[in-house]
């Protein structure tokens, strides 16, 4: 049996279109830039993970993911309207620490080539 790539196709678009929203529909002075670095979707398609990089201090980042949370239901409505779905997903903004992460572990390789 295949496996059903449907979740990694929608997630894609999910993403695609999000970013256009944030980039040129949203004007919630709350969200500072932000750039959409992936999308989880649960294997039924009733979930959405979106998962945003925001630039800023932490408690900028906070209030970017709060505004996002709050945009929810219309970024969701606008899903909609650009992606034919059957059902709508329920979307959930996640901040995506992975480049922090990535960025920390540089710096402790490179800690640990100037210590040798």
């Amino acid at each position: 049996m295949r496996p059903n790539r449907r979740p990694q196709r929608l997630a894609f678009q999910i993403q695609h279109e999000v970013s256009a929203m944030l980039t040129r529909n949203i004007k919630d002075r709350r969200i500072g830039f932000v750039t959409v670095t992936g999308v989880e979707m649960s294997p039924d398609l009733r979930h959405a993970r979106i998962y945003v990089s925001a630039m800023g201090t932490d408690q900028q980042k906070k209030k970017t993911l709060d505004a996002l949370n709050h945009a929810a239901g219309w970024i969701r409505r606008e899903l909609g309207q650009r992606i034919r779905m059957k059902f709508l997903p329920e979307i959930v903004f996640r901040t995506d620490s992975s480049l922090e992460y990535g960025e920390r572990i540089d710096r402790l390789l490179d800690e640990i080539q100037e210590d040798s």
